[in-house]
């Protein structure tokens, strides 16, 4: 997985980045998220792994993919948790290191249509280890992929 860095786009190695700042930070917690937008023609989905230091800001590595265009919701939606899903496997078991949350980018309102996939990802993530979070819920790696979808 080639993250990059938010602030510089520039190429990171996500597991000697992450434990270094573990080693350096050992308060720093790891959130996980994946956004993703249609346009014309693809998809563009972009899973965020944010470190954040206690009083002291955050970090953000990202990684952009481009897929052809995914019409069903539902299929999209999914692919988000996967992805997200995929990061925080490897980050809790290729680096070692806890992952605090996945961030789903669904709403806890039955209002909206994200909502048809909550239950389902939710149970998803907590039976893999993880603690999820959804909207209206403070969701730093949610908000960094929306930012960086566009």
């Amino acid at each position: 997985m080639q993250f990059k860095r938010m602030n510089s786009k520039a190429g990171v190695n996500i597991k000697t980045f992450l434990t270094q700042v573990k080693s350096t930070h050992p308060l720093a917690v790891i959130h996980v998220g994946c956004d993703s937008h249609n346009y014309r023609t693809k998809t563009v989905f972009v899973t965020t792994v944010v470190v954040r230091f206690p009083a002291n800001g955050a970090q953000v590595l990202y990684l952009k993919e481009s897929v052809p265009k995914i019409n069903d919701m539902w299929t999209r939606l999914w692919s988000e948790l996967e992805r997200s899903v995929k990061a925080a496997e490897f980050i809790r078991t290729d680096c070692n290191i806890q992952v605090k949350q996945i961030e789903l980018d669904y709403n806890e309102s039955a209002d909206f249509a994200s909502n048809k996939v909550l239950k389902a990802a939710g149970g998803y993530v907590s039976s893999l280890g993880f603690t999820a979070k959804a909207k209206n819920d403070i969701l730093p790696a949610v908000w960094a992929a929306n930012i960086l979808c566009r």
